[in-house]
């Protein structure tokens, strides 16, 4: 039975191996791809990243992850004022100030806030699980801080990762889905409301926007918004405390949420982050502005057919007509230059990777392995999914790399952290079946 075991184990692993290098190999083809007319070429630092990676992966997977719980906290600190120094003396490109030079390297302290944030909060919620709304403050705590210093950037796609993996590491942990419902409630508030006069509101004219909007109640958006108010309101009535204070309280929540949220509109955001929002809509009403970039990807991605162009052959790619191709819009090249099949084989890779990561968290040996192996395949697939959703037109762009594939050192050396993680988890659950 132990010798069986031990041929078995792995066998498995060639997922969590295989498939991030077997991406790596072809992005660094794709990159190369990317740079055929540019007066520049650095796509093999793309492997040289990876290499790096893969060495801090093999060290972190012969760590048990319960030896570096002390760490947490100077990790977490180091972190976050890593993300302090990105608003004081951090390098600003394309309307945001995200890096930070270290001799000469672009290092993005965000990237790295996201491993520390899941290692942090799998720690609290395994010693403090969520069974009372005041359990709450804890993990959400902790997030809140990186996840504010990352929104201010402002990178507005890396503040949804924090969201997305903070709610499946609390619904993982054991909170009751009807609390992660109420906890999204005011995010689908902001989407019903983005039907209402948005264009109104400009600076001074926020008071106008409301008292207009509010004017006609009857229309299908108020109507929709009435119904969903009454839909958080009784969902906290059935399973907060103090139901009767509960119910009224989530509604108020979401009346402030549709009030608020015109002037966060009108006055938080940039402008390019309003227009990378609402341009995916229709990209043409802009062609040659916000929405240049959708449209280009998605020619790109359907010009390449079942088959592709084949490798270094796709014509889009090598004249340059995608801005940031080699980076978060790497997917249109896999498109072009693979075609359908192509893009399949990616799809069908991280839903593999995304199916083991999810085993390796079912078997862990403690709450707090599993929390934070659940916590990157959220990370990991959240990005994919939003990623590949923005290149190819059902998404707004929002900056989000895809994971071993789009061109950047933090990123990668991120990955290959978060895998180096996983394999810990993997060893020592291996470990232990065995001794039993």
């Amino acid at each position: 039975m132990l010798s069986s075991r031990r041929r078995r184990g792995p066998q498995r692993e060639w997922i969590l191996w295989g498939i991030p290098l077997a991406m790596v190999a072809i992005a660094g083809i794709l990159i190369a791809s990317t740079q055929r007319q540019a007066d520049y070429a650095d796509w093999y630092h793309h492997w040289i990243t990876a290499a790096f990676g893969v060495g801090i992966a093999l060290v972190l997977q012969q760590l048990p992850l319960q030896r570096l719980q002390s760490l947490l906290m100077p990790v977490y600190g180091l972190t976050v004022i890593s993300l302090v120094a990105v608003r004081l003396i951090g390098t600003t490109a394309l309307g945001a100030q995200r890096w930070i030079s270290i001799g000469g390297i672009h290092v993005q302290p965000s990237e790295f806030a996201k491993i520390a944030a899941i290692l942090l909060v799998a720690a609290v919620l395994s010693r403090h699980p969520v069974e009372r709304p005041v359990d709450l403050l804890r993990p959400l705590g902790v997030i809140s801080i990186p996840w504010l210093l990352v929104f201010i950037q402002p990178d507005l796609g890396t503040s949804l990762v924090f969201g997305a993996l903070m709610l499946t590491m609390l619904y993982w942990s054991g909170m009751p889905l009807e609390w992660v419902i109420l906890l999204l409630s005011p995010l689908l508030t902001v989407l019903f409301s983005l039907q209402l006069p948005w264009e109104m509101v400009q600076g001074p004219s926020v008071q106008n926007f409301l008292s207009q909007a509010f004017v006609d109640r009857t229309t299908p958006i108020w109507v929709a918004l009435t119904s969903w108010t009454a839909t958080t309101a009784f969902l906290a009535y059935r399973s907060l405390p103090w139901k009767r204070l509960s119910a009224t309280g989530m509604a108020a929540v979401q009346i402030t949420t549709l009030i608020v949220s015109p002037i966060l509109w009108g006055v938080v955001l940039q402008d390019y982050q309003r227009d990378r929002l609402l341009l995916f809509l229709d990209p043409s009403k802009d062609p040659l502005g916000g929405g240049y970039h959708l449209l280009q990807s998605t020619v790109g991605i359907g010009s390449g057919g079942l088959f592709g162009a084949g490798l270094l052959q796709g014509q889009l790619t090598k004249l340059r007509f995608i801005p940031e191709q080699h980076t978060d819009f790497i997917f249109s090249a896999l498109g072009e230059e693979t075609g359908f099949l192509g893009c399949l084989l990616v799809i069908v890779g991280f839903a593999l990777l995304m199916g083991r990561l999810l085993q390796v968290a079912r078997h862990a040996r403690s709450d707090f392995e599993s929390l934070v192996v659940i916590g990157i395949g959220t990370m990991i697939m959240f990005q994919v999914v939003v990623n590949i959703f923005m290149t190819i037109g059902l998404g707004p762009v929002t900056g989000i790399p895809l994971p071993f594939l789009s061109y950047g050192r933090s990123a990668m050396v991120v990955n290959f952290i978060a895998l180096g993680l996983c394999l810990s988890v993997v060893k020592q659950s291996k470990r232990l079946n065995l001794l039993r």
